[in-house]
């Protein structure tokens, strides 16, 4: 005798809802053992719960329903599979590395985010510090000081993941040039390696004076003015490349508010 199934019980015994069945059906993935042809009633055998199997296992494995119907089509056992599975373990962990890069991107964006909220309500006073030598990538330009964002965005793109830290732009010039600018956008990074058009390599540390400025970029010379006063006060002479680390600032999801943009100016102290 042959064992036919209602399509609630094959729903029951297969763990697929009605619903999927139906779906199946209409795709030509999973059809009925016999169709009453006067209540339409589906059908199911044990060919069909082999089928159906199959479906599930492949659907949990992230196959498309397209996928899954040229697959069985084409294949007898697991060991035709074979290319299509090696395929579908090369994409998922090509996914899997990409939720990584994307779960450290959101990481570092909501990390930035708490830093600058403490930093709202301070009042910034111009410091000595000592920095330790660090590693980065960056892109040395010349030309306006507007395309530092470019450069900086370029570097971004090339380093992503390898990322370790605030971004920040060097500035070679000790004096202000309105058309050839030397600097250079530049980001931390956790290890060297080659890419193309930036140089990775360790910056030197040592004695700066230091001031956080809050508000927008137009607005830095003013906090300039203070580094330079302090230094003056102090007999000390200014090193070069000067760097500016920014803290806060346009973010990758919405501009923000300049005014509550954080930029660390750091002026090294030569001798």
């Amino acid at each position: 005798m042959i064992m036919r199934f209602s399509i609630g019980e094959f729903s029951l015994i297969t763990l697929l809802s009605i619903k999927s069945l139906r779906l199946y059906h209409e795709k030509g993935i999973l059809v009925p053992a016999h169709v009453d042809e006067f209540s339409g009633y589906r059908y199911y055998d044990d060919a069909n719960f082999e089928r159906a199997r199959s479906i599930k296992v492949l659907k949990d494995f992230d196959f498309s329903l397209a996928e899954i119907k040229d697959l069985l089509a084409q294949c007898q056992d697991e060991s035709d599979m074979l290319t299509q599975l090696e395929e579908k373990l090369a994409h998922v962990k090509s996914k899997v590395d990409r939720y990584r890069d994307i779960s450290r991107s959101i990481a570092s964006i909501i990390e930035f985010e708490k830093e600058s909220v403490m930093e709202k309500n301070r009042e910034f006073e111009v410091e000595e510090k000592e920095l330790e030598t660090i590693l980065i990538a960056g892109h040395r330009m010349r030309g306006k000081y507007q395309d530092v964002g470019k450069g900086l965005g370029l570097v971004c793109k090339k380093m992503g993941r390898h990322i370790n830290g605030k971004p920040m732009t060097l500035y070679y010039d000790g004096e202000y040039k309105e058309d050839d600018a030397d600097f250079e956008p530049c980001v931390p990074v956790r290890k060297a390696k080659d890419v193309e058009g930036l140089s990775i390599r360790e910056l030197e540390g040592g004695r700066c004076v230091s001031l956080l400025h809050k508000g927008p970029y137009e607005a830095l010379r003013a906090s300039y003015k203070k580094i330079f006063a302090y230094m003056n006060e102090k007999n000390y002479k200014a090193g070069t490349p000067i760097r500016e680390i920014y803290n806060k600032g346009p973010g990758l999801i919405l501009k923000g508010n300049p005014r509550n943009y954080l930029t660390e100016i750091q002026v090294m102290i030569e001798g």
